[in-house]
């Protein structure tokens, strides 16, 4: 399979380094947003910046390229992206996180949240703790998690970064050294407290899965998540 990154930071890096264990050919390598032919890849794989991404991902769709997204902070055009992928034909998976774990984290995560629905007494926090280098706060994981509960708890309505409101999570953001992504979810009463928690031991999960992904995707048609690619949800 031949591969474009779209983004060559330290992901990008990481991504290659699986892609080549894995037989793949990286024909792209780039942290511009225009001066590729983006034509001779079977599949591209968006780590870029958010005011890269959206260029990024209609590039490869207009020109019939699947693409696989895993930028955060471009989501006001994800609308765009879709409607660009349908009217195509093309294939598109976002993700807020590609780790296979933090996607199996997910699907626990809403369904905790389900049993946790007729429990009023527990308050509902989330922390996400990332390295220093990371742009955005709260993560998309982060959000995601967040989205997740709303979905599936009468009780919250929305999230709020480090605040504290009725009928809202709170999301605590941390940013430490060296410090691959770890997110918990608690859930807090007078008496106890429930949590579960994701912790990312390197960024080698986070790139098998965009890769897993970019494999699935060749020779589909439509926009997908990755409860597509793992079969869950």
């Amino acid at each position: 399979m031949k591969i474009a990154l779209l983004g060559y930071g330290r992901m990008g890096k990481t991504i290659e380094e699986i892609a080549l264990r894995r037989g793949h050919e990286i024909v792209i390598k780039t942290n511009d947003e225009d001066g590729y032919d983006i034509s001779q890849a079977d599949v591209a794989i968006d780590f870029s910046v958010p005011k890269a991404a959206f260029f990024n991902i209609a590039k490869c769709l207009k020109s019939g390229v699947p693409v696989i997204s895993g930028t955060t902070g471009w989501l006001n055009n994800y609308e765009h992206a879709v409607q660009l992928c349908l009217e195509n034909k093309g294939s598109f998976i976002y993700a807020s996180n590609f780790s296979l774990g933090v996607n199996i984290f997910f699907e626990l995560n809403k369904h905790l949240a389900k049993m946790m629905n007729q429990l009023k007494q527990y308050q509902v926090s989330i922390e996400e703790i990332h390295h220093t280098q990371k742009l955005d706060a709260p993560s998309g994981t982060a959000i995601t998690l967040a989205e997740g509960i709303i979905s599936e708890h009468q009780e919250y309505n929305k999230w709020l970064l480090n605040k504290t409101k009725e009928n809202s999570i709170p999301i605590t953001a941390k940013r430490l050294e060296n410090v691959p992504g770890t997110h918990a979810i608690d859930y807090t009463s007078k008496t106890d407290t429930i949590t579960i928690t994701h912790t990312a031991h390197t960024r080698e999960g986070f790139a098998l899965g965009a890769i897993v992904a970019a494999e699935w995707i060749v020779g589909k048609t439509g926009v997908f998540t990755m409860n597509d690619v793992l079969n869950i949800g």
